[in-house]
């Protein structure tokens, strides 16, 4: 059955755009505002036989998606091609699975899908990302037995530079490839995603973990719900909140007011204290639905902090205590131009260019204010401290980390750059993004 596109919020509101075609090249941004692309041409196509048509004619292009990562990985010398017009969604029930076009965020849908009955495994913290880009750029949530968003994907849609239509599954020799593909293969029309029976989720927050809990019970702290948040500005060596999502279908040791000496919040808070709550799920132990609960934010609203930078930093779960501790050294040069920093874990898979591809992972995050120059100078000495980590960058997001690392550090990037260039022997879809960190 086809599900409205629906839950459209101001958020995503804009002009429509007046053709087919090429709409105005103003300047367009990211969603935080640090990044201006560079692409003269946007196309706003409004079927998938357009988008095939322009994949097929156009020289250098990339697909332009929510614009919610933070560096030029969707920009393009020539072309950009935005797929927010297509948003069609098809449940099939009798295979669990749902098929949602390249438009379509993850916000969009999901209460319909609960109404029917269904859910997904995960969210990331916030809804606005449209599937496509989350699953390409291994985005993920949290679960010390969830994987990213994309071990979700059970098939892909692939439109190749020749404007054909592609499908890839599981059983797919490329499939491990394509899923996390950075952009690198074509333009993704489709996802199809496995979904299961739908189930609420109660959100309880806790203040003021001290960091020696984290030290000496790391995995029992990790594993105390469906899905764990640890936030800290790293002083007072304090965990500021632990945001603990436990599914009301399954058994979990009693919360209580006290969670490895963090105390029970009495009031909804924001992972960023000094901010309102009002754009968070509901927290208390309020029990409701996945979708209103597995993300931070809620749709309607602007999530996290709004003008922010952000990156994030990938290291295996068996060293995430020490790569922690070994950043709470650094304090006192992160604390001036941090908002919060976030700790998730994420189960390992077989995607190729996975910062999680074949080992379980601790993701420490860093929302930063916006400090470009600050922050682009911190980030190398971050790094350097989490060499020893084998620390892999979220793709979306800001890191220094060269080429060379970059390619030592994923054992299929080999592999990965050869198909690619399989894929796209012209290199149309090749980018300076893509040239600096991989080609």
């Amino acid at each position: 059955m086809i599900l409205a596109g629906g839950l459209l919020s101001s958020y995503w509101s804009c002009s429509p755009p007046k053709s087919n075609h090429e709409s105005p090249s103003d300047a367009r941004t990211n969603w935080a505002g640090n990044y201006t692309y560079k692409a003269p041409h946007l196309h706003e196509p409004v079927s998938i036989s357009d988008v095939q048509q322009l994949v097929k004619t156009l020289p250098k292009q990339k697909a332009l998606g929510s614009r919610h990562c933070f560096n030029n990985i969707a920009d393009s010398p020539k072309h950009q091609v935005s797929l927010r017009n297509l948003k069609e969604i098809n449940l099939d029930k009798r295979n669990k699975t749902i098929t949602v076009q390249a438009g379509a965020r993850y916000g969009d849908f999901c209460e319909s899908l609960h109404d029917e009955g269904f859910a997904l495994h995960n969210l990331a913290s916030l809804p606005h990302i449209t599937v496509a880009g989350a699953c390409a750029t291994a985005t993920h949530g949290s679960g010390v037995k969830n994987g990213n968003l994309a071990t979700a994907v059970k098939e892909v849609e692939l439109i190749t530079p020749a404007g054909e239509l592609v499908k890839v599954d599981r059983d797919y020799a490329d499939f491990p490839a394509i899923v996390v593909g950075l952009g690198a293969f074509g333009i993704i029309s489709k996802v199809t995603l496995e979904v299961q029976e739908a189930f609420d989720v109660e959100q309880y927050v806790f203040q003021d973990m001290p960091l020696s809990s984290v030290e000496n019970h790391f995995n029992e702290v990790m594993s105390g719900g469906y899905s764990v948040s640890l936030f800290t500005n790293w002083l007072n060596k304090t965990i500021s909140e632990v945001w603990v999502k436990r599914r009301s279908d399954q058994s979990y040791s009693p919360l209580g007011g006290d969670y490895f000496g963090a105390k029970a919040a009495t009031k909804n808070l924001h992972p960023i204290a000094e901010l309102s709550a009002e754009a968070c799920t509901d927290q208390l132990g309020v029990p409701g639905p996945w979708y209103n609960r597995l993300p931070h934010f809620k749709m309607g609203f602007t999530p996290s902090a709004g003008a922010e930078l952000q990156s994030e930093y990938f290291v295996p779960m068996e060293r995430a205590v020490e790569a922690i501790l070994t950043l709470e050294q650094l304090r006192e040069e992160i604390n001036p131009n941090l908002m919060i920093t976030e700790v998730r874990t994420i189960t390992k898979d077989s995607f190729w260019m996975s910062p999680c591809y074949g080992r379980d992972s601790v993701a420490i995050h860093f929302t930063w204010k916006q400090h470009p120059k600050e922050v682009m100078a911190l980030l190398p000495r971050i790094e350097q401290e989490l060499a020893g980590f084998d620390v892999r960058p979220h793709w979306g997001k800001l890191f220094t980390i060269d080429k060379q690392t970059l390619l030592e550090r994923y054992p299929m990037s080999g592999e990965f750059k050869k198909l690619a260039k399989l894929y796209d022997p012209e290199g149309k879809f090749m980018n300076q993004y893509l040239e600096s960190n991989l080609f």
